[in-house]
Formats: structure tokens, C-alpha cells, sequence
């Protein structure tokens, strides 16, 4: 009898060692890991992350694995859970977008969590991320249409994924591994919904709390619980569910040869991903032709259908909040044309309340263009035009955001996103410690080493929570007071980007030591 998707997948990890990987795909998880702790440190202070910390808090747990940024401690479940929803909470960190998109980082907290629970190396840190890039990214390319297409998350997919990074460093068996898969698969379809109309905190908790399910089903796995065995191809499983046409062996063709995780786009900007491409567009434009926005009469955005679908609705050109902003495309370009940059800054509450900004987006028009759809999702192309009040018209065209790995984000671009996203929180000496261990992760024994380097100064500590009776009211701590984020003054007056103090760039006293991402090779178009 043939194996099934899960048996096959779980194989490949159980036997995949450090020394299977190259260097240049060792690199990239490097690279990977910095981006990813540059998002969760500066996520820390979110207020997603806070709502999340304080439920944390109140539960206690056996104190086994770190909240990142602090030196608390919880379970690891709840711990991944926590770590995720910082790196995800300032939709900051990497993505894939093929068939599918996909921020396969959201998985690294697993990884962590677990490492650190069961004593694991820097080493096998690092070959957790590259299992779960590797295979999530895979996943996005093997549904033909992609299941976001069919009104499906992709936090679906990641549930599949995540207990294959946390089994790893469980030390599961393939047989174990298998079970987590479908345990982990069975209880985790997300519904397209959390990411479609007026936007809710639930976009950017979806994938954590799929993170969260392959901890807990690695660990139920470990422990002799099983799941069905084909979730994928079985009968009502994945791929009957979904409405068939999977792709299977996109999976497995080239696995452990044909390095999928080199190819992993950075964010530039902390918006949507079909943004980034209009954003950068509208930025080097107004740059290069020194255009201010009140010089601009109207702004045309051309884009693909699904932009349209899910960035320009009615709800998108009043946004109330920063998850409805960061998903805006009217939002996204009008405060890259008029602030000439998008950061953090532009999703403060007094930024996206700003009467002469809402004003100004009512002139961005958003439309589908099929000749960009037909190159989709080879190429990320976008167009934007601008119609001055002089008369004159201007455009710009790209094919891929900055960020995308033929348009790459060098090491020292990541470098300073790490540097400027942790700034308010811990002094260059630290930082630069936290740069060194990611550097010689594979020299470090235990990862408790790197994750004691990221606590951050006020951040406090835990206590396991007291058992009390039945008859009272239980107790909970209080979640100790961090030190508040401080934010740049953002005037509301529209005349005048905001002004925001200049930060001082900062030389790295550790760099990674990363080659240049070489351009992906172009693979053969896959059957549709």
C-alpha cells in the first residue's frame, strides 16, 4: 500500500539532518530568524500582544519556555501561541505568495518554544526553520486555484506544517510525526472571512493560533495520541473538503534538493502584501520626480483582482484601525505619497484618525487590470498614476516590492529593520549580542543562551500561578507594567508629513555574514 501525504512528509522530517542542508539555505534561515525576531521584539509592546499576555498571564503554567522580549515564563503551548501573535501582530514578517500566500515565520515561535523546553541546539533551531519554510512554502504552490481563491485562510495550511517544526524538536518519530500532522490538520480550518471586509485582531491571530495547535499536537503525539492517518487524500479529508485538484507531488518533487526557503520575501513595509508592490511604486515615484501630495489632483492604482476584492472595498477608505489600515490599498499608498514612507508610524491611532489623510485617500481609485492579473503571481506588478493639478500625468510601474528575493532586502536593509523596530527598547550592546548569537546559532549548545539575550530592560518576570480553592475567586497577577512604547508625535494637521525625530542609523557591531540572495531559478511552469 502506498504511503500517504502525511507518512511521506513525516519521514522526510524524521530524517532530515543539519548536515542535509547547505550553507546557503543555512544562511537564509539566518536571515530568516532576524526578520522574524526583529517583528516579534518590536511586536511586544502591540496591543494584541498585550490582550494575549494578560489571558496568558492570569492561566500560569509549569514555566518551561519564554515569552519573548521578557523573562517570563509559561508552558510551551501558550508560549509559541504568545510569540507568535508578536512576530504577526505588526503584519511585519516574511510571506510567500504563490497559489497560496503564506508567512511561514509565524512557525518559528514553535520551534523556540519547544527548543527551549527540551534543552535543543542552535543547530536544530535551525533546521526547524528550514522544515517549516521548506514545507509551508510548498504548500502554497500545490492547490490549483490556491485555497485562499476558495474562500479558505491560509492558516489552514500552517496547522499542517507546525507540528512538523515542533515535532523535530520534540524528537518524534516519524510515526509520531505523522499522528501530530493529523491531529494537528483535523481541528484547524480557518475561513477566509478573518481576512475580508472591515478586518478584525483576528487577521493577525489566525496563523498563531495554528502555530499553538502543532504544539499541542506534537506534544499529544509524543505521548501515543493519534490522528487520521489520511487527512489529506482520504476520504471528507484536505483535499475532498477543499474541492479537489491538489497538486501532491509539488510536495515532494525536488524535497531536500530544491531549496524552496532562499526564495522567501521580506516586508519592507508593515502592510498587506499586495500593498507592498502599489507602495513601492507610488515611493520611488514621488521621490523621483519630487512630487508632493498636495501637487496631486487624483492617484490611480492598477492592480490585480483579488487587491481589489479585498483592499479597496468601502470599509478600506475609512479605515477605524490598524487592521483595517494595513489592509487598506488606498490607505497603504495615501500615506506613502503623503508622509514618503510607511512605517509603524503611519498605523498609530492619531495617524489613521488624521481628517486631511481620509480626505486625501478618497482620491486614490483602485483598479483590476487584466494584462497585471495574467502575470500574477509570477511576477507582483502594480502600476500607479498620478494626476497632478498642473495637468501634467505621471506613472510608475513595478514588478516586484522591495523585498521580494529578485528585488532583495540586503543584509544591512534587515539589519537596520531590526535595529529601528527594537530601538525604543534595549541599548546597540544588546542588540548586537542578539545579532551575534543568530549569526553563530550553530555554535550554540542550547538556545536558552539566545533567547536570555533577548529580554528586554522593565519587561519583569512571572510567578507560576498559586493554586487557590474552590470557593474563591481565583487569583491572578497582574501582567507586569512594561515600559511604554514612545510614540513619535504625529501632527494632524495635513499640511506637513509628520514629523517624526530622524533616527540616527546605527552601525551594526555584528553582521551577518550572509551572501547576496542570488536570483531564484526560474522552475518549469507547473500543470494547471
Amino acid at each position: 500500500m502506498d504511503k500517504s501525504v502525511s507518512q511521506r512528509l513525516a519521514d522526510w522530517v524524521y530524517n532530515l539532518k543539519y548536515e542535509d542542508i547547505p550553507p546557503h539555505v543555512i544562511e537564509s534561515a539566518k536571515r530568516i530568524l532576524l526578520d522574524a525576531m526583529a517583528c516579534c521584539l518590536g511586536g511586544y509592546h502591540s496591543h494584541d500582544a498585550k490582550v494575549v499576555r494578560k489571558v496568558i498571564d492570569a492561566l500560569g503554567g509549569t514555566p518551561e519556555s519564554t515569552i519573548l522580549g521578557s523573562n517570563k515564563k509559561t508552558n510551551s503551548y501558550n508560549a509559541a501561541l504568545m510569540n507568535a501573535i508578536q512576530t504577526r501582530s505588526m503584519d511585519y514578517n516574511d510571506i510567500y505568495w504563490k497559489e497560496d500566500p503564506s508567512h511561514p515565520s509565524d512557525i518559528i515561535p514553535a520551534a523556540i518554544a519547544l527548543g527551549e523546553r527540551e534543552g535543543r541546539s542552535g543547530k536544530d533551531l535551525l533546521m526547524a526553520i528550514v522544515i517549516g519554510h521548506e514545507i509551508e512554502m510548498r504548500m502554497c504552490e500545490f492547490a490549483h486555484p490556491g485555497i485562499r481563491e476558495r474562500g479558505w485562510h491560509h492558516a489552514t495550511l500552517t496547522a499542517f506544517v507546525s507540528p512538523l517544526s515542533a515535532g523535530k524538536m520534540l524528537g518524534l518519530n516519524a510515526e509520531q510525526l505523522m499522528h501530530a500532522i493529523a491531529i494537528s490538520g483535523c481541528r484547524s480550518f480557518t475561513p477566509g472571512a478573518i481576512a475580508a471586509g472591515k478586518l478584525s485582531m483576528m487577521k493577525n491571530t489566525a496563523d498563531p493560533l495554528s502555530t499553538h495547535a502543532g504544539v499541542i499536537s506534537a506534544l499529544l503525539a509524543k505521548e501515543g495520541y493519534t490522528g487520521t492517518i489520511e487527512i489529506f487524500e482520504g476520504k471528507e479529508g484536505l483535499y475532498k473538503v477543499l474541492g479537489g485538484n491538489f497538486e501532491t507531488e509539488v510536495l515532494f518533487n525536488g524535497l531536500g534538493t530544491d531549496w524552496r526557503v532562499p526564495d522567501i520575501a521580506y516586508k519592507a513595509f508593515p502592510t498587506e502584501y499586495l500593498t507592498q508592490s502599489p507602495v513601492t511604486a507610488a515611493l520611488k515615484l514621488i521621490k523621483d520626480k519630487n512630487v508632493t501630495w498636495d501637487q496631486i489632483e487624483e492617484v490611480t492604482v492598477y492592480t490585480i483582482h483579488r487587491a481589489v476584492d479585498i483592499l479597496a472595498d468601502p470599509s478600506k477608505y475609512h479605515p477605524k484601525e490598524k487592521e483595517t489600515a494595513d489592509h487598506s490599498m488606498p490607505y497603504c499608498v495615501g500615506a506613502a505619497i503623503m508622509d514618503r514612507m510607511v512605517t509603524p508610524l503611519q498605523f498609530l491611532p492619531e495617524r489613521i484618525a488624521d481628517p486631511t489623510l481620509i480626505d486625501f485617500i478618497q482620491k486614490i481609485k483602485v483598479l483590476a487590470d487584466d494584462e497585471l492579473e495574467a502575470r500574477f503571481p509570477k511576477v507582483q506588478p502594480s502600476r500607479v498614476d498620478l494626476k497632478l493639478k498642473s495637468g501634467e500625468m505621471l506613472s510608475q510601474s513595478v514588478d516586484f516590492a522591495q523585498g521580494d528575493p529578485r528585488e532583495p532586502m540586503t543584509d544591512q536593509d534587515l539589519m537596520d529593520k531590526f535595529y529601528g523596530l527594537t530601538k525604543p527598547y534595549m541599548n546597540d550592546a544588546q542588540r548586537a549580542k542578539i545579532v551575534a548569537n543568530i549569526r553563530n546559532l550553530e555554535n550554540i549548545k542550547k538556545i536558552d543562551q539566545f533567547v536570555a539575550s533577548m529580554v528586554m530592560p522593565g519587561t519583569g518576570s512571572a510567578k507560576p500561578a498559586k493554586k487557590v480553592k474552590a470557593a474563591s475567586k481565583p487569583k491572578s497577577k497582574p501582567a507586569a507594567k512594561a515600559k511604554a512604547k514612545p510614540k513619535a508625535k504625529v501632527k494632524a494637521k495635513a499640511t506637513a508629513k509628520p514629523k517624526a525625530k530622524p533616527e540616527k542609523k546605527v552601525k551594526a557591531k555584528a553582521k551577518l555574514t550572509v551572501k547576496k540572495t542570488s536570483k531564484p531559478k526560474a522552475r518549469p511552469k507547473r500543470r494547471k
